[in-house]
């Protein structure tokens, strides 16, 4: 509902007992959402090819092959060879009635499989998610030793997830708390089909005659195998064909049948970030409350991602024909539509049901699937799964075809960088033309490609949007650009904006997000429910929201379990996150200790004036890593080392991540979250230029000349110390790596002036002057497009590009940095981390009953359990960077990819805090500054910043009655 529709409902409030009349005859028609439409005949002509190594260039080249009709199996415990890994047959595994193989997270498995008949194959396997790190198993495919197509290089195998409890649970204030998703493991047969969701048919894998060889090669999370089967996927009939088959065997839709199915108590899911929410749209949802939190809906932003799958038990009273209705809410993508794909008890009814739309609508619809001449669902009395999944039906070419143009685009934009630069001059006439000759040839070609993904998009929505908008505007820069090609170095930057807007155009129109509130199993002629709200109920759910904005207090999370003994712990992060670590504290904590805890979401801010005026938690959680000793030293913050198990619990983080904390022989904090650099880098362009990943600082010297000879940077991290304090990532690293430190003397002075110091800071600040590296950039971005190729970054970069950069998955990685070699010939790598801590405060009442729950909170089973809960909630992005070094290993990180981390956190040392230390990153900063932008001398303007570093260390030490001298 929006905004004009609010104020109108409010200002026209005298209108409301005519509204209770119109209401009366309120129309219970069901809304078409999801109409029959035939599929445009040329529909695959806007779509561009695939490059030589796709899915579509592998079946072109298998055209011709046959398609056997015949099933092979092969058993998993007769593989032929197995290594990297520890394999182990087992009999009867998790009540299977046979053998099985079961393989780890790491290495490689492989089968002979004797071919009467070449030909393409379906592949699926009957496996089980054994017990790991809660992420998708992946595994990579090779037949005869080599991978067939990309896409086979990863392939995923569901786990299983439902509700933790039956019934949805609620706090003392009466709101409903999110249910916990569990894993509900089983025996599952995995048919190989296209991670991305841009195929929605299986993967076809031609076989030659005679003894081949399939490997399975382990990227993350173990599976026990019970067998393998190549077959042929049947085709699908279609609703006409069925209908005609329910005549012929006398089915008849059955008479004065109801079922409503609550969309929130989905029995299966395929992942955790599938759990139940709370919907507060409409006074039509079921359960509903003005004020209070209702679980009432399923979906919305969280079901969005191709392949994601939600499925429901329901018990059918008898036999016959039965309609099915969905009360939903399509309200995010407007000029397209969101895609499932209904399976019943693991088949698809017919042809229709592989792609079912649901058009945009800023309300709730009734929408009877075959909209007004319903389809019929051929139902035997008994329990049936009716399983939803997210597809991207039509939509997957038009993807593979933008997503193909974004990388020749990408290509051709370093191209004319390599020539033009990314400043270009404006007078000069470049020639690109004749330098580049088939820059106007692919120029056209793009814009002939997009032009019809464009036109097919808006013929098949009917309208205009902002979905089609990026598409024209990149249609029109590349047709001004191949009239006027002269133009093209001019347009560098604005060409190089519709190409990133073109790579998240594939982010948005990926993503096919919709809320289910129920589904109604039903008879044809039954009377649906009424999905939209009438005139005056929008009035009363409006007034009575406005009400309890007053009277409701959405910053405390309620208790469910009270103990003898009670802790006031503040956090500042999200809603979402302080839901979580309630959900932990009242299953485990509050239960195994008889300590109730008072959570309370807080702005940062408050914590120091509640401490002042002594109103302040027991437990600060989530704060910076300045805060504890600041604390520390005015007697706020609780010595942890006072407590008897302090060294086992110290035992679960690196020395890196209590540093930060440590001060006067005392530790005043533990910490939660631990990040550091890693050296990210394409793959591709790296290969093209002909260059390794740098192990040394003098390789990324030797580097720096290449790629500044193709118009390409190198990155290195540069956000301004000011606001966070903290010293520079690149400074840093190269101080520790040539045994530099921050102070010396306990604290009481810099140790900034010391000649390792003065070359660090000369030499980070030379890659600015002399080499002329960006003072600001975005480096996903940059990344993104090839620009910067390689660079340093915060490992967290690692989330957010395999979520928001899918175009180049695969053609980058990540490893330790580039080390300083020393005078013996080995090389360091240390680097400087950032850590978030929990602290103690000294006013507590029960500091005993505030160390158990530090403890609690910061061991390995409870890191884990919110990383996971996190990450489930809010996908991939929002992966948990713990400090607890156990748990970090078993999270969902692929094994290569977790061995970088560990490689890399071998080399992390922390930076100390000390009095007056806060001046430490802001005149590195400054100093920085004025050499980079005032042209000082390097030793110079450091030493004049350092004097006020020690002048403030000083008057902070005086202040504390500390030594200073």
């Amino acid at each position: 509902m929006n905004i004009q529709k609010k104020r109108w409902a409010i200002s026209l409030l005298v209108c409301s007992l005519c509204a209770v009349f119109i209401g009366s005859f309120y129309p219970l028609k069901s809304i078409m959402a999801s109409e029959k439409m035939e599929p445009i005949s040329d529909f695959e002509a806007v779509v561009s090819s695939d490059d030589e190594n796709g899915y579509s260039a592998y079946l072109e080249r298998h055209t011709r092959a046959a398609r056997p009709d015949r099933v092979i199996r092969i058993e998993g415990e007769s593989y032929a060879n197995a290594t990297g890994g520890e394999f182990e047959i087992a009999d009867h595994p998790y009540e299977l009635d046979g053998t099985a193989v079961l393989t780890p997270e790491e290495g490689m498995i492989s089968w002979s499989v004797p071919i009467e008949e070449a030909g393409l194959y379906n592949v699926r396997v009957h496996y089980y998610p054994i017990e790991g790190k809660s992420s998708a198993i992946e595994r990579q495919l090779e037949i005869n030793g080599e991978i067939p197509f990309k896409g086979a290089e990863i392939l995923l195998f569901d786990r299983i997830w439902g509700n933790k409890m039956d019934e949805i649970q609620q706090d003392d204030r009466n709101n409903d708390l999110r249910p916990r998703q569990v894993e509900k493991p089983s025996w599952q047969h995995g048919t190989l089909t296209d991670r991305e969701g841009y195929y929605d048919e299986p993967f076809s894998f031609y076989f030659e005659s005679g003894e081949q060889e399939i490997s399975l090669t382990a990227l993350r999370e173990p599976m026990a195998i019970d067998y393998i089967e190549l077959y042929q996927q049947s085709g699908q009939k279609t609703y006409e064909q069925v209908s005609s088959e329910y005549a012929s065997a006398g089915l008849t839709p059955v008479k004065e049948q109801y079922m409503l199915i609550q969309a929130e108590d989905a029995a299966y899911k395929s992942s955790p970030t599938l759990a139940p929410i709370s919907d507060r749209s409409s006074p039509t949802v079921i359960p509903y409350d003005v004020s209070k939190i209702r679980i009432n809906s399923i979906g919305g932003t969280n079901w969005k991602l191709p392949g994601q799958w939600i499925e429901w038990e329901i018990e059918v009273p008898e036999d016959g024909l039965y309609q099915i209705a969905l009360k939903e809410k399509q309200d995010q993508l407007r000029g397209i539509y969101a895609t499932r794909s209904l399976m019943i008890d693991g088949e698809y009814p017919f042809q229709e049901m592989k792609r079912i739309r649901f058009k945009f609508h800023r309300d709730w619809q009734m929408n009877v699937l075959g909209g007004d001449e319903p389809y019929l669902f051929h139902l035997t009395k008994g329990k049936h799964h009716i399983r939803m999944t997210v597809s991207l039906g039509e939509i997957a070419p038009l993807l593979r075809t933008i997503e193909s143009s974004v990388l020749e685009l990408n290509e051709m934009y370093r191209k004319i960088l390599m020539i033009t630069s990314n400043t270009p001059d404006p007078y000069r006439d470049y020639q690109l033309q004749k330098r580049i000759p088939d820059m106007i040839e692919v120029f056209e070609q793009q814009a002939e490609t997009i032009q019809n993904v464009a036109d097919y998009l808006e013929k098949v929505t009917g309208e205009k949007s902002d979905k089609v908008a990026i598409l024209y505007a990149m249609v029109y820069q590349l047709k001004e650009m191949v009239q006027r090609p002269e133009t093209v170095a001019q347009r560098l930057d604005s060409f190089k904006i519709n190409v990133g807007g073109l790579g998240t155009w594939i982010l948005t129109v990926r993503e096919q997000p919709l809320s289910l509130d129920y589904m109604v199993v039903s008879s044809p002629d039954t009377k649906l429910p009424r999905a939209e709200a009438t005139f005056f109920e929008e009035i009363k759910h409006e007034i009575g929201a406005y009400i309890a904005s007053y009277t409701e207090d959405y910053d405390s999370i309620g208790n469910i379990a009270e103990g003898n003994r009670s802790l006031d712990v503040w956090v500042t992060t999200g809603r979402d996150q302080a839901q979580v670590l309630k959900a932990l504290i009242d299953d485990t904590f509050t239960p195994e200790t008889d300590i109730s805890v008072n959570l309370r979401l807080v702005p940062s801010n408050i914590l120091l004036p509640a401490t002042l005026a002594d109103e302040g938690p027991d437990i600060a959680m989530q704060i910076g890593e300045d805060l504890p000793v600041n604390y520390a030293m005015r007697g706020a913050a609780a010595d942890l080392t006072q407590f008897e198990d302090y060294e086992d619990v110290a035992a679960r983080f690196r020395e890196s991540g209590l540093t930060p904390y440590m001060y006067d022989e005392g530790v005043y904090a533990l910490p939660e979250q631990q990040t550091f650099p890693m050296l990210f880098y394409r793959k591709d362009i790296l290969k093209e230029l002909e260059l390794e990943p740098p192990k040394t600082w003098k390789d990324i010297y030797n580097m720096i000349s290449v790629l500044q000879k193709h118009n390409m940077e190198f990155y290195l991290p540069l956000e301004s110390s000011n606001a966070s304090l903290v010293p520079n990532a690149t400074f840093s690293m190269l101080l520790y790596q040539n045994g530099g430190e921050f102070y010396q003397d306990n604290g009481m002075r810099s140790t900034l002036d010391s000649d390792i110091s003065m070359d660090a800071f000369k030499k980070w600040t030379q890659f600015y002057t002399s080499y002329k590296f960006p003072l600001q950039a975005d480096f996903p971005n940059r990344f993104r497009t090839g620009e910067m190729p390689i660079g340093i970054a915060d490992y967290t970069t690692y989330n957010m590009l395999t979520v928001m950069a899918p175009e180049i998955k695969g053609l980058w990685d990540f490893t330790i940095v580039p080390g300083s070699e020393l005078a013996d010939g080995s090389v360091n790598h240390e680097v400087a981390s950032h850590t978030t801590g929990v602290m103690m405060l000294n006013n507590a009442d029960d500091k005993e009953s505030a160390w158990e729950f530090m403890k609690w909170w910061t061991n390995k089973d409870v890191q884990i359990s919110y990383g996971r809960e996190m990450e489930g909630l809010m996908g991939e992005a929002a992966r948990y960077p713990t400090a607890n070094t156990e748990a970090l290993e078993e999270l969902p990180w692929p094994v290569k990819d977790y061995n970088n981390l560990e490689s890399q956190w071998k080399w992390v040392q922390g930076i100390p805090q000390v009095p007056g230390g806060y001046f430490t990153g802001r005149h590195l900063d400054n100093a920085f500054r004025k050499v980079v932008n005032a042209n000082q001398n390097p030793r110079e303007a450091f030493s004049d910043y350092i004097l006020y570093i020690n002048d403030e260390i000083e008057i902070k030490r005086k202040e504390f009655n500390l030594p200073y001298e």
